[in-house]
């Protein structure tokens, strides 16, 4: 059951890692979500910057543990991802095109706010 755990909290993790890429586009849609892409870019920020742990890969560690699995030496990104879908060397340019993603969804949304707010008032 602990293998099946641990998959589940990777696919979770690729879901969140994929959310803080683009979820502004969802809140182009459902306005409320900016707010959880918010708190989530803060997290990625943060985690970029200063050398947080995630709880999801403590989660991960702790169900590899059960399961005897071997443990993840790294972060869940420098595992799953740096030099798996890219070179490491790629890392910064990487990190820019998502953040500039991200500046365009929410520049979007904000665009798109001041349309409808436009709209409303004709």
């Amino acid at each position: 059951m602990a293998r099946v755990l641990v998959e589940a909290v990777v696919v979770l993790h690729f879901a969140f890692l994929a959310f803080i890429a683009l979820g502004g586009f969802l809140a182009w849609r459902w306005r409320g979500v900016i707010y959880a892409h918010l708190v989530a870019g803060v997290w990625a920020i943060l985690s970029v910057t200063i050398d947080l742990t995630c709880p999801l890969t403590v989660l991960e560690n702790d169900l590899r543990g059960l399961a005897g699995m071997p443990l993840l030496e790294t972060g869940f990104i420098d595992h799953y991802i740096d030099g798996v879908w890219y070179p490491q060397s790629a890392t910064t340019l990487v990190q820019l095109v998502l953040g500039a993603i991200v500046l365009v969804s929410w520049a979007g949304f904000y665009a798109g706010g001041r349309a409808a707010r436009r709209l409303s008032r004709c």
